[in-house]
């Protein structure tokens, strides 16, 4: 029998954030572990699945709130830059509250449905960190959608962090 472990996974952790207080409890956490593990935060934030309203579609984002002509289906670079920069100072707003050591921590902004593109997102992952809830209509339910098909559908590990009321 060796006396010699088996090497944690040293991928990125993956933390979803929409912008609501539950991700950014979710973000906190990701900090808090990766200063432990010794490895990255990879930031992801989905957007684009959202409702349809007459001739335009609506992309709904913890943030703001975006629409684009349907004609298209395409979010305008401009839009993206936008969700991107917001994403990028909100997570660092809370990099900067961990403090040292810092963590590297890289920005992701994807279309489509937030779970599928968390799951994507955390192919090489060791640990998906999600919030209890969003910012989505169904926000108020103990467990959110995304949350909940997170846990159901993942390939690692997965941390629900409970919102703090």
């Amino acid at each position: 029998m060796s006396d010699t472990h088996p090497q944690a996974s040293t991928g990125p952790i993956v933390v979803g954030t929409d912008g609501s207080e539950s991700a950014r409890q979710a973000v906190l956490f990701a900090l808090r572990e990766a200063q432990l593990r010794g490895t990255s935060v990879r930031a992801v934030c989905a957007y684009g699945s959202g409702r349809t309203h007459g001739t335009s579609r609506t992309a709904q984002h913890g943030m703001e709130r975006i629409a684009w002509p349907s004609a298209t289906g395409n979010l305008p670079a401009h839009q993206h830059d936008i969700v991107t920069r917001e994403t990028t100072d909100s997570v660092e707003e809370l990099r900067r509250q961990v403090g040292e050591p810092f963590v590297e921590v890289e920005v992701r902004c994807d279309r489509g449905r937030p779970a599928q593109v968390l799951l994507d997102e955390s192919q090489d992952a060791s640990l998906l960190v999600v919030g209890s809830r969003g910012t989505g209509a169904w926000g108020r339910l103990a467990l959110g959608s995304t949350s909940t098909e997170v846990v159901h559908h993942a390939h690692l590990p997965v941390v629900v962090v409970p919102t703090r009321e």
